[in-house]
């Protein structure tokens, strides 16, 4: 093939000379120095004309057209006279890379929307690199939280593999931002988080959590002045687990004779559990019905609501003396599941409480779980732990306070 005459070059330094095709898919350029530049010893960045040797190196640029482009470039070795024997200085081209600079930001821009998979696909380059280059990118471009501005967090857990690893996240409640991420979910996973956070956990106010006393207990150890803050939605569903569905199965056991009044109880989970305001117009009617019917459910589902009041109360006083109430009724009730879900709470009851003062939830933390995990599908699993909290950290940069 003739050789081509290019229009620009993105080469300082070179001119391209022969252009020829590897095969149907790839083509190799062919570079030659400037007779006009005057190269740069990459020590002192200094003009240098003294030649001491070459080396000619083949590396990868961005495709050209349908075609993935290879090129030859004389790298030269200056003898100059302030650093001795150096390479050149090349703007497109770092010292030791087989990729130009160009290439490398087409990467890192992909890497941000795409999974390595594809961006391989994409580029022509082995998943590995393209590895490299995003968790470089991270390590550049992430910017260290100000911890002296953090007075409530967010703590809760996630499924690496589900069942059998879990990380632990840590979120600025004003600002959203996850401040950290870590493997395991103990106590001994949990703690090199308020090492990190040293003296700045003095300034800690309130932690929204779920009841997980690991992390409970970590907060008491290390944050002197921290509340902690229970979340609604966990004490909830904990209350679906083990009352509503127990009482639920119980009550169908006893209708075995009744198989129409047996499948509406065993299919009455969700009613009992929605919020009354979400419910359509029929559903609502299926909902009276039930409870009509069915003494035990119409008693789990009023203290159910009567549970989610707490976390609504004007003070601590009002939250206490309602959480009483809650306990002794729960106690009279002659509801085993009910009374035994009662006793376990009782040591949670001033975390609830405290909700009164510190309206924290980790509702938006919720939400930032289920993006970790469409960002863990996206890339079939990470097997670099590191690397996939980086891709977290970035996802989340927070809200400008």
């Amino acid at each position: 093939m003739p050789d081509a005459t290019f229009p620009w070059t993105g080469w300082e330094g070179f001119l391209p000379g022969h252009f020829s095709r590897l095969s149907a898919s790839a083509c190799l350029i062919q570079l030659q120095p400037d007779p006009s530049y005057t190269p740069h010893c990459s020590g002192c960045l200094q003009a240098c004309s003294l030649i001491h040797d070459v080396n000619v190196r083949r590396i990868r640029d961005r495709d050209l057209f349908e075609y993935r482009t290879w090129l030859e470039v004389p790298v030269r070795r200056l003898r100059c006279p302030r650093c001795g024997v150096r390479r050149e200085a090349l703007s497109w081209l770092s010292v030791y890379s087989r990729l130009t600079e160009r290439l490398r930001q087409q990467a890192e821009a992909l890497c941000k929307l795409l999974p390595l998979k594809q961006v391989a696909s994409l580029t022509g380059l082995h998943w590995h690199t393209l590895k490299v280059i995003d968790k470089t990118r991270l390590e550049r471009d992430l910017v260290p939280p100000d911890l002296s501005q953090v007075r409530y967090l967010m703590m809760d857990e996630f499924a690496l593999f589900k069942g059998h690893r879990y990380a632990s996240v840590a979120v600025d409640a004003e600002t959203r931002q996850v401040l950290w991420v870590g493997e395991g979910r103990s106590r001994a996973a949990v703690r090199p988080f308020f090492e990190w956070l040293g003296p700045h956990c003095e300034h800690i106010e309130a932690v929204a959590m779920d009841m997980n006393s690991a992390m409970d207990l970590e907060v008491q150890a290390h944050c002197p002045n921290a509340r902690v803050v229970y979340d609604l939605f966990h004490v909830i569903a904990k209350f679906g687990r083990e009352v509503v569905d127990r009482v639920r199965v119980d009550q169908a056991n006893e209708l075995r004779h009744d198989k129409a009044a047996r499948k509406r109880v065993k299919r009455s989970r969700w009613l009992l559990l929605r919020n009354p305001e979400n419910l359509k117009e029929d559903q609502r009617n299926e909902l009276d019905a039930l409870l009509k019917l069915n003494q035990p459910l119409l008693v789990i589902y009023l203290m159910k609501e009567k549970l989610k009041e707490l976390w609504f109360a004007r003070n601590q006083r009002a939250a206490r003396w309602r959480w009483t109430r809650w306990l002794n009724l729960a106690r009279e009730s002659g509801i085993k599941p009910l009374t035994h879900f009662a006793i376990k709470l009782a040591p949670y009851a001033a975390g609830i409480a405290a909700s009164a003062d510190f309206p924290l939830n980790t509702s938006v933390l919720e939400g930032m779980n289920n993006r970790i995990k469409v960002i863990k599908r996206m890339a079939y699993g990470f097997r670099d732990n590191d690397y996939f909290f980086m891709k977290i950290k970035a996802a989340f940069p927070g809200i400008p306070r």
